[in-house]
Order: C-alpha cells, then structure tokens, then sequence
C-alpha cells in the first residue's frame, strides 16, 4: 500500500491541512479545511488521479472550518466531534475573535459524529479516534497506525500547546488530555499539529515546557 502525505498551510493564519492519498486504491482523505484550501488540494487531487473519500475536522474553530461547507457540497462527508457542534453549526459564535473580523464563517452540518475509540476504516488503513478536548470541547485526533502518524489539532505543537483562553478552553482538560491520549502513543509517533512544524511523541514527552510526562 502507497500512502501519500500533502501539507497545505493555508487560510488567514496558515492553518495546517493535511491530504493523505493511497496512490493504489486512488482516494484520498482531508484532515482540515482552512479557507482557500480546496483551491491548493484540487490540483494535486486531479493529478494523482484521486477521489476525495472524507473530510476529516479535528475541531470547529473558525480557522479549521473555512473551506468545509464548500467541500461538503461537493458530496464530500464530513466527520466531527458532538462537543463543537456550536462552532460547526453556528460559526458567528467566533466572530469576536476571528481574523480577520469580516471573514465569511459557513456553518457544517457535520455528516458522522465520532468519538473516543471509533476506528474508521479510511484509504485500507484504520484510523483510531481519540478525544484530547482542553483547547476546545470538541478537539480530536486521528491517529494512522500504519503511517504512525498523528494528527492532533491544536491540542499539541512543536514546543507547546493550544491556547486555552478562548472560549470553552481549560487548560486543565487539556493537560489531561496530552497526557492520556497523546503521550501514550509510541514514541515515535510523528505529530502533526494544527499549526507550524510537526513533531513527535517522545519529542514532546521528553521536552515539552508546558506538559511534562
């Protein structure tokens, strides 16, 4: 099996997206949809030849979401968490710390909701769920065994974590969270986070200066 990974920073504040393709079977599955982003992965789509399976969203923050709804309606399915249906479903509930301010925020009917321990059978790969909410209710990650690789949101960074005074952020929850479901991942499992450089799992656990192992 030939897994491809594509990293798109993309959007307002360069949010990571991540298009992950098994070249044998032709399908490709998208982790993030910032603004603009389908406008960067349609080419890449059409040049491998690969049919967009699923739009994966660890988290409804505006910055995720932008391009989601506009996916959606190409027939993509669209999988979330329940606990940031608000954000999905009413984006202007960000407006006040959205950037820019007069972006446009589409709501996402999510089409699958998941949770803690679902494995989705996605691209012949099975890809586990695991709830690291603290940034927001809702933060997700999807971890590919096989490509023992993790994409976490903004629960965890290179060197740091997600903010957690936004609204419905606790940093507590978060903690919990990174050290439950993160750090007891294999070491060297590679994390790829919502925003800058990816990282991995025995990195952070050894380094990180806000959630010590």
């Amino acid at each position: 099996m030939s897994l491809e990974l594509k990293i798109f920073p993309a959007g307002y504040i360069q949010t990571n997206a991540f298009l992950v393709s098994n070249l044998d079977t032709k399908e490709s599955v998208l982790i993030d949809a910032p603004h603009f982003v389908w406008d960067e992965i349609d080419p890449v789509l059409s040049e491998n030849g690969c049919t967009l399976k699923a739009l994966f969203l660890t988290h409804g923050h505006y910055d995720h979401i932008g391009d989601a709804a506009r996916i959606q309606k190409m027939g993509v399915p669209v999988y979330g968490h329940k606990d940031d249906k608000i954000f999905y479903e009413t984006p202007e509930v960000m407006r006040s710390y959205s950037y820019p301010p007069d972006m446009t925020l589409e709501p996402v009917m999510i089409d699958h909701w998941v949770d803690q321990g679902d494995v989705l059978p996605m691209l012949w790969e099975p890809v586990e769920i695991r709830h690291v909410p603290g940034h927001c209710p809702g933060n997700i990650l999807f971890y590919f065994k096989n490509l023992k690789a993790a994409f976490v949101g903004d629960a965890l960074f290179a060197g740091s974590i997600g903010r957690t005074d936004l609204p419905r952020g606790d940093f507590p929850t978060l903690e919990k969270s990174i050290k439950g479901e993160i750090y007891t991942l294999d070491h060297d499992t590679v994390v790829y986070p919502g925003h800058g450089p990816q990282t991995t799992v025995g990195q952070e656990r050894a380094t990180n200066p806000f959630v010590q192992a």
